[in-house]
């Protein structure tokens, strides 16, 4: 399955696909090569395929990262449009970590799609409690919600440190478009 991950990358699909399938040939409960073979899979919009992969990878009791393959389903489904799949894989990504960045910053920017702003502003809050340090993405979302919610402090806040420490990001360049 690294091989898979391999042609992955090099976007040689056909051996990519064929690697996977062979590793799961091999060890079907691999939860690592049916976590990987189903990101390949989302990828190139498979989406129920990959999220069978996912689910797979997670019946393996002795799967070490099970938390993994629910964000990653989560993902899978935002990819296709199923926003309530996506926030119900999140929060069992929680469950299992509570303090996952990826699954606390999916699911805040799920709340402010909603316009459900003090839920997407409670994620961001948890995710700024993981010491998770705010990427672009995360910053330009948290400031959306501060300004949505009239803290005109917190937007400003957010702003200045989305053009300070990300000058360069898209959404630094929509900050300033605005």
């Amino acid at each position: 399955q690294v091989e898979g991950s391999v042609y992955m990358g090099l976007g040689e699909d056909a051996q990519a696909e064929q690697s996977f399938r062979r590793a799961l040939s091999i060890n079907p409960q691999d939860s690592d090569a049916n976590n990987n073979y189903g990101w390949f899979l989302c990828q190139r919009k498979r989406y129920d395929e990959g999220i069978r992969h996912f689910m797979a990878a997670l019946k393996n009791p002795l799967y070490g990262a099970p938390e993994k393959s629910y964000v990653n389903a989560g993902l899978c489904a935002r990819s296709r449009g199923d926003d309530k799949a996506a926030a119900e894989y999140f929060e069992r990504a929680l469950q299992l970590q509570p303090q996952h960045p990826q699954a606390l910053l999916q699911l805040a920017d799920l709340a402010f799609r909603r316009n459900a702003l003090p839920d997407a502003k409670t994620y961001l809050t948890r995710l700024s409690r993981t010491g998770a340090t705010f990427n672009a993405e995360a910053l330009w979302l948290a400031l959306r919600v501060e300004r949505g919610l009239g803290d005109k402090d917190a937007e400003a806040s957010y702003g200045l440190q989305l053009r300070r420490n990300f000058p360069n990001s898209r959404e630094a360049q929509a900050l300033l478009n605005r």
